[in-house]
């Protein structure tokens, strides 16, 4: 099938916010949440009250005897709608809970409980199983005795949904002490990055306006580029990467941050507490999957950085003297990981992608 092409849009107007995402909008949304929300916070010794700002990975909350109560939500998002045309709903539920374990140990937190809300359109006994067998799995995988799912809700709303939604809640402890937000961050402080697998769970309503409208792909549709059907790389699911991190803040105490790498990709980076930028330096070739998106969806190389993974799927940062038993700890687990860059003195939190020419501050990379 040819490539279809159409005119550039204003630079003011990226490929993802032509494909539904409006990124700038959510956040002033979220600055408005945030100063309602956190006006009404009491002191952090207080029982019940947040630790962190709104905006980090996870929040905790202080439940009393020097333990904090991580907890964090998140959805699948437009994958869901990749599942419900192929009807294949075995998988969606191991992204939910990706997407939330991961954003849940970012703050040092260890996995206790989980809990899941399914919205669908209209409900069917196979479809809510198949769901259920991948929420299982994706719980199972993280390796963590005792983590369950207690509960949930699933609601049917016609009127409202076309397909089905997922999302889930998960909640942690971690000492109030040892909480992880990189404020002790410091410039020479290594970059380890974690494989992903592919496109995980973020630019999805990117990848489908790419290949399903834009160029009228089918998703049973082969690339010599992946193996499998196009479908088949969509869903893949979301990177686990619970067991190595517990492993790792439990027996590197050098450990300064860590970083899931969802949307807005490897300037997730610049959400640690600390005045500081990065260079990454070190990155791995990207999946296919990537290219084929950049090709075919005509998507400025800047614009991939900030919508997607681009290899890297979470990152650990640690002192310099720690690289090496940090990464025997991974390789442990069979991650591959290996250093892609390190901290630098910057209070603007900028993160250079230098052998790309890239530079990035708050949302957004462009070309140096």
């Amino acid at each position: 099938m040819p490539l279809k092409t159409e005119p550039a849009d204003s630079a003011s107007q990226s490929a993802y916010t032509r494909a539904g995402v409006d990124t700038s909008e959510a956040d002033a949304g979220l600055s408005s949440l945030k100063e309602r929300f956190q006006s009404g916070w009491l002191s952090r010794e207080t029982f019940g009250a947040p630790q962190l700002d709104i905006g980090y990975f996870a929040n905790v909350v202080n439940i009393g005897g020097g333990t904090g109560l991580a907890i964090c939500v998140d959805g699948v998002g437009s994958k869901a709608k990749i599942a419900h045309e192929l009807k294949r709903y075995d998988t969606i539920g191991i992204d939910c809970v990706a997407m939330n374990v991961n954003d849940l140990i970012c703050v040092g937190a260890r996995p206790v409980s989980f809990v899941d809300y399914i919205g669908v359109q209209a409900i069917t006994r196979e479809m809510i199983d198949q769901i259920s067998v991948g929420l299982t799995r994706g719980v199972s995988d993280c390796k963590v005795e005792g983590f369950n799912i207690c509960g949930g809700e699933i609601a049917q709303l016609k009127e409202i949904i076309n397909g089905f939604d997922l999302i889930g809640t998960a909640v942690g402890t971690v000492p109030l002490d040892r909480i992880v937000t990189g404020k002790n961050l410091r410039p020479g402080d290594v970059v380890i990055g974690l494989a992903s697998n592919g496109i995980h769970s973020n630019g999805l309503s990117l990848a489908r306006r790419t290949f399903l409208e834009d160029n009228e792909f089918r998703l049973d549709h082969r690339f010599e580029e992946i193996e499998g059907t196009l479908g088949d790389e969509l869903l893949r699911p979301t990177e686990i990467y619970v067991p190595e991190v517990l492993d790792v803040i439990a027996t590197i105490p050098e450990t300064k941050a860590l970083i899931n790498v969802t949307s807005d990709g490897l300037l997730n980076l610049t959400r640690v507490d600390a005045p500081v930028g990065f260079v990454i330096d070190n990155l791995p070739k990207p999946q296919p999957i990537f290219d084929l998106i950049e090709r075919f969806g005509a998507v400025d190389f800047a614009e991939m950085f900030h919508v997607y993974n681009m290899g890297v799927g979470f990152c650990v940062v640690v002192a310099k003297d720690a690289v090496d038993r940090t990464l025997e700890v991974l390789h442990r687990h069979k991650r591959r990981a290996w250093p892609i860059g390190h901290a630098v003195a910057d209070a603007g939190k900028h993160v250079e992608i230098s052998q790309h020419g890239l530079i990035g501050q708050g949302k957004f990379f462009r070309k140096r």
